[in-house]
């Protein structure tokens, strides 16, 4: 499991500009699979406490009976800012049962409570005709250049 402070400790600069995108707007796009494999995309926010991500749902929501069944995600930050690059995570959603736990975290409210495992963090922009696309797996983290005349490069960083 990778928490949110472990991405942020193995790519920093990324893991900054990433939590930046998110923070830019209050409503993210969340994708999870339907019960038939299909994808389901839902409106969602992101909230990160102690060195970790975690997202709500209301009770009984979609998305949360899709997380409990099947919990591989992706969320994918605001895509009306155009500032700052365009930011994906994803990974598997843990549920939080204990009503503690929950309820120290959620300060009260009832609802379904996910911790975000991270394996996938991705962000890209346009700078000077170049798109760049920089990814972090646990264990790898890479810089993607495609210049619009001229050979890709690609930079492993850690």
């Amino acid at each position: 499991m990778t928490s949110w402070d472990e991405f942020t400790a193995a790519a920093p600069s990324l893991a900054s500009r990433v939590r930046a995108r998110f923070a830019a707007a209050e409503s993210h796009v969340l994708a999870t699979l339907r019960r038939d494999g299909s994808p389901r995309v839902s409106g969602s926010e992101i909230d990160f406490r102690d060195g970790e991500a975690y997202i709500e749902s209301m009770l009984d929501a979609m998305k949360a009976r899709d997380l409990q069944r099947d919990d591989r995600f992706a969320l994918h930050a605001y895509p009306g800012i155009e500032e700052g690059g365009d930011a994906k995570i994803a990974g598997r959603a843990v549920e939080i049962t204990d009503p503690a736990e929950v309820s120290r975290i959620q300060e009260g409210q009832e609802s379904h409570l996910f911790r975000l495992d991270v394996r996938e963090a991705v962000l890209t922009w346009v700078e000077d005709n170049t798109l760049w696309i920089e990814s972090w797996h646990p264990g790898s983290w890479v810089r993607f250049a495609r210049p619009d005349n001229g050979p890709a490069v690609r930079t492993e960083l850690g």
